[in-house]
């Protein structure tokens, strides 16, 4: 189930610490809808316990303290839950218990602490719900020194919502706002989980491409200024934005880095506005699939099928593929660390199949029946991966066969070749 409209979750060592929690947390909006479930909810409960009448009810009462636990009967499962709700901005954490037995007291605490931090850190920009510049300001340094120390790419794409006085002075401040948070909305819901949006000031806001060149951010920008462009946002009518995209090179400042953002995004609006402008400088290392003893997966253009959608999602894919790799290397030391490059890549291959299928069946694809049954047993190879994981240490041979044999050498560019046709210009 997707996370990306809970800005908070896409924290990683708090989406860690909420999808591993021993006890099974559901994650539910204010309106009853579900945004997320943690691995023990989705092993030993069912989503339908969330509808019942006192849960909905325990939704308006919660607040940042955790409340008294309710008796709640599922009908699902003609059983009695101990249910413990905790608001988390506009959200619900509840916490669900089978009996009085599975209280753990110094769980809850901890999650309690974790609710505090964050809300007490006000790293959230209320208005929207995206990630605010203090945030931005915390986590742009740690992105610069990953690049660094594992040879990966990272851009900084910022966006400016066009003409946004005219809308709020032809439509009242109260539309406008509603605007933003709609932005905020479908950015999010179009970016993958690695990535992290921040609202950077006014109706501008910033994306941290992990792991992506300014290549792969270039596609990502194209396709969020296409959706944007396409969304019929209501009394307002049609918006546009425009962006500007710079990948962060070894050894210059924040300030260097942010800077050459900027210029590009000025001159995407200096340019007529809705489109993107990328500056084209990257760190101008050699290729290679060996960087200080670790195993690397080194994007080609040729690689390039030339359906933009495809093939920034294969990219991401790699740059997964290589986060999960560099945490495999301390899964001793950070076993939290590998899980979380593992669910990222598995989440994002989800997408990924998913899209790709609905392209090549528009274009009546014949080997269609193929791909999606060679795209299952990859998913299923992933999970075996991911249980392996959650057990205990996963060996790292079979992390590198199925990366670099199943998934890249068989998969992407075998198969994956075989539908390049149907785009050739």
């Amino acid at each position: 189930m997707p996370n990306n409209d809970i800005a908070w979750l896409t924290e990683p060592h708090t989406q860690a610490f909420f999808m591993q929690f021993p006890l099974p947390l559901a994650m539910v909006g204010r309106d009853g809808s579900v945004k997320q479930l943690n691995h023990c909810f989705n092993e030993t409960m069912k989503s339908s316990c969330l509808a019942s009448a006192p849960l909905q009810k325990l939704l308006q009462k919660s607040g940042g303290e955790f409340s008294d636990a309710i008796s709640v009967r599922c009908e699902e499962s003609a059983t009695n839950l101990l249910v413990r709700a905790v608001s988390v901005g506009d959200n619900t954490i509840m916490v669900l218990q089978k009996s009085i037995e599975d209280e753990r007291s110094a769980d809850l605490a901890s999650l309690q602490h974790r609710v505090h931090e964050l809300e007490e850190t006000n790293l959230l920009d209320r208005q929207t719900g995206a990630w605010n510049r203090l945030h931005f300001d915390r986590v742009i340094g740690i992105e610069m020194g990953r690049s660094l120390r594992y040879h990966q790419p990272v851009s900084l794409i910022l966006l400016d919502l066009d003409h946004f006085k005219w809308i709020n002075d032809g439509h009242g401040r109260a539309k406008g706002d509603a605007v933003l948070r709609e932005l905020v909305k479908l950015l999010n819901a179009s970016i993958r989980t690695s990535d992290i949006l921040f609202r950077w000031a006014g109706e501008e806001f910033a994306i941290l491409a992990t792991c992506s060149s300014f290549r792969g951010a270039g596609i990502l920008a194209e396709i969020l200024r296409n959706k944007v462009a396409a969304r019929d946002f209501g009394a307002v009518g049609p918006v546009t934005i425009s962006l500007g995209v710079a990948e962060y090179v070894s050894g210059e400042s924040e300030e260097d880095w942010t800077k050459r953002a900027d210029a590009a995004l000025f001159a995407a609006k200096e340019g007529g506005r809705n489109r993107v402008v990328v500056d084209e400088h990257d760190s101008s290392e050699p290729s290679t699939t060996v960087a200080e003893g670790m195993l690397h997966l080194s994007w080609h253009e040729s690689y390039n099928c030339g359906q933009p959608v495809i093939d920034w999602e294969h990219q991401g894919l790699f740059d997964l593929g290589n986060a999960l790799m560099n945490a495999l290397f301390t899964q001793d030391e950070k076993p939290e660390e590998f899980s979380l490059a593992l669910e990222n890549l598995l989440t994002a291959m989800l997408q990924h199949f998913a899209d790709e299928e609905a392209i090549l069946a528009k274009l009546n694809y014949d080997g269609l029946e193929a791909h999606v049954d060679a795209h299952a047993q990859l998913v299923e190879r992933a999970f075996q991966l991911r249980d392996s994981a959650i057990v205990g240490k996963v060996p790292m041979g079979e992390v590198i066969d199925f990366l670099v044999n199943e998934m890249v050498a068989r998969h992407f560019l075998k198969m994956d070749r075989q539908f390049h046709h149907l785009f050739a210009i």
